[in-house]
């Protein structure tokens, strides 16, 4: 018995898989108060193509934004990531200010830039990123007008959107921020960064293509 493999079916396999991989969306949810924030954005930023970055406020998460508790283990994060981790006054560090002024840069596409410059800023420099002339520093940095980036600081309104993505992410069962979402999995934690990058990646398999016996 002989095999005939299908002309236009190995075409159509083989256009298939010199086609552009479909990768999913990716969701990257932070809170600038948190060192692990800081220790994620920089890699997140490199290794994630139109990565969407979205503030949440992580006081409505189980993990939430007690970070007293685990200095140590942040710090011997950074160690191992080779970071330098300076711990900001006042702590725990509030941020409210700087996470609406993230929710302003995110409607704006320039959530990455601030986002960066804020956390180096904190967790690098040890300064109060609430304070407005840090702000300041950090809008610039990112490219946002320093008056609209000021009234942004002081506009509640903004709390109540950070809370609910929040809310939501705990309704998936997160736990803590940060949060990566790639399609519709969860990532929680900075150190699940490379499994949501290989998730990220695309990649697919194929089948070969379909055989027809005949008789010989």
């Amino acid at each position: 018995m002989g095999e005939l493999i299908s002309l236009a079916e190995r075409r159509a396999a083989r256009a298939d898989a010199d086609a552009p991989l479909a990768r999913p969306r990716v969701s990257f949810y932070f809170d600038l108060a948190s060192p692990w924030t800081y220790l994620a954005a920089e890699r997140v930023d490199r290794r994630f193509a139109d990565v969407r970055w979205q503030p949440a406020i992580g006081e409505a998460l189980p993990g939430g934004r007690d970070e007293v508790g685990l200095r140590g283990a942040a710090e011997e994060r950074a160690d191992a990531l080779q970071m330098p981790l300076v711990w900001p006054e006042p702590q725990p560090a509030a941020g409210r200010s700087a996470m609406r002024v993230a929710a302003m840069a995110a409607e704006h596409g320039r959530a990455a830039e601030f986002v960066l410059a804020a956390s180096r800023l904190a967790f690098c420099g040890g300064y109060d990123v609430d304070d407005p002339e840090i702000l300041a520093e950090a809008a610039a940095a990112a490219d946002l007008g320093l008056e609209d980036c000021l009234h942004a600081a002081g506009e509640l309104r903004r709390d109540g959107p950070m809370e609910q993505a929040a809310l939501r992410l705990l309704a998936q069962g997160a736990d803590a921020l940060p949060v990566l979402v790639v399609g519709r999995t969860l990532f929680c934690g900075e150190h699940r960064l490379p499994e949501a990058a290989a998730a990220a990646s695309g990649r697919r398999l194929t089948r070969p293509p379909a055989r027809r016996t005949f008789g010989g």
